[in-house]
């Protein structure tokens, strides 16, 4: 049963002719390679397509040097991508960093960000750049926490902006109320228009976020759906240094000082950066870098084997909950599967 399955799900996507025939034009600056003949190794490739279907894993594609080496599953269907929405954010904002219209070192107070109940002189010190790098210090109740994350939230005003690392909702709300503001436009707009359209996006479109809030905070937290190849291709635009095809679509500088190691975390051996999880240097090499989100939810950089990887899970299809650290495993594999 195993081996055929192994075989019925095939880690190669030039022999999946339903998944060649649902691209659209704009997809076809996406090369195929052929794994055997690139110098992969198909014994791992086969056992982990294998692995994706027994943990039902949605959809899950491998890109390196800018062409698709393998794809499993539905890479066309739409996923709540969770927390991955935190890394998209962070690419937004090295747009309007680099157009001027907000600085990392505004702070609160003087950006007029506040919440109900109110915060304190303290709390409203704290910087763009702190938020960023969930420093902030301000331990408000949030919009789309987690029984985790509050239970590991510290009480407010123990820690001083900048001061401590914890994975904080609030900051990740309330840059996206700071990016609505400053920017003048809605997250999911500013996406499809900086992002989206740029780099040929198949499938997003505005309508696919949305915002959630909270009785317990003004700042709403921002949906979003995407699909496996439309999030590789964000992936392929972070390994390439914010450029698409040779155009400049996020600062470079943006791009490596957001996806460089700025916190240490209790989620060892990640650490952070602006909103992108850092994945560990010996193990991974260096540059690599992790968005993450509940449920499975995964896209990791690897530059070292110019690989782009990509997983989705749709929760509500099973009770699976893949744990960061399987997916590192499978990450490991395919480093060494890759020539």
């Amino acid at each position: 049963m195993i081996k055929y399955l192994a075989q019925k799900f095939v880690f190669l996507l030039g022999l999946f002719a339903t998944l060649m025939a649902s691209h659209s034009a704009a997809a076809q600056t996406w090369t195929l390679k052929e794994p055997k003949t690139s110098g992969w190794r198909n014994d791992t490739l086969s056992t982990l397509a294998t692995d994706l279907h027994n943990e039902a894993v949605t959809a899950f594609l491998v890109v390196q040097d800018g062409s698709i080496v393998g794809a499993w599953g539905d890479t066309s269907r739409k996923v709540n991508v969770a927390s991955i929405r935190k890394s998209l954010l962070s690419a937004l904002y090295g747009s309007l960093v680099a157009d001027g219209k907000i600085s990392l070192t505004q702070t609160l107070a003087e950006l007029g960000i506040d919440d109900e109940p109110a915060l304190t002189v303290a709390e409203k010190r704290a910087t763009v750049r702190d938020l960023l790098m969930s420093r902030s210090g301000v331990y408000h109740a949030a919009a789309y926490e987690t029984a985790d994350m509050r239970r590991k939230r510290p009480p407010r005003g123990s820690h001083a902006p900048g001061a401590f690392w914890y994975y904080n909702n609030w900051d990740f709300n309330a840059l996206g109320s700071t990016y609505r503001q400053a920017a003048g436009e809605t997250i999911f707009d500013g996406f499809a228009k900086r992002i989206a359209a740029p780099i040929g996006m198949e499938d997003f479109s505005a309508s696919d976020g949305r915002s959630v809030g909270a009785p317990t905070s003004r700042h709403p937290a921002y949906r979003f759906d995407l699909t496996a190849r439309d999030l590789a291709r964000f992936g392929q635009l972070i390994l390439d240094g914010g450029r698409w095809k040779d155009r400049p679509v996020i600062p470079a500088s943006w791009v490596e000082n957001s996806t460089s190691l700025h916190s240490g975390t209790d989620h060892d051996p990640l650490g952070y950066g602006y909103l992108w999880w850092i994945l560990p240097e010996d193990r991974f090499g260096p540059g690599a870098a992790l968005a993450s989100g509940y449920g499975g939810q995964k896209l990791a950089i690897i530059p070292a084997k110019h690989l782009v990887v990509v997983q989705l899970i749709v929760t509500r299809d099973g009770p699976h909950r893949d744990r960061t650290s399987q997916f590192l495993d499978r990450l490991s594999r395919l480093m060494a599967a890759a020539p």
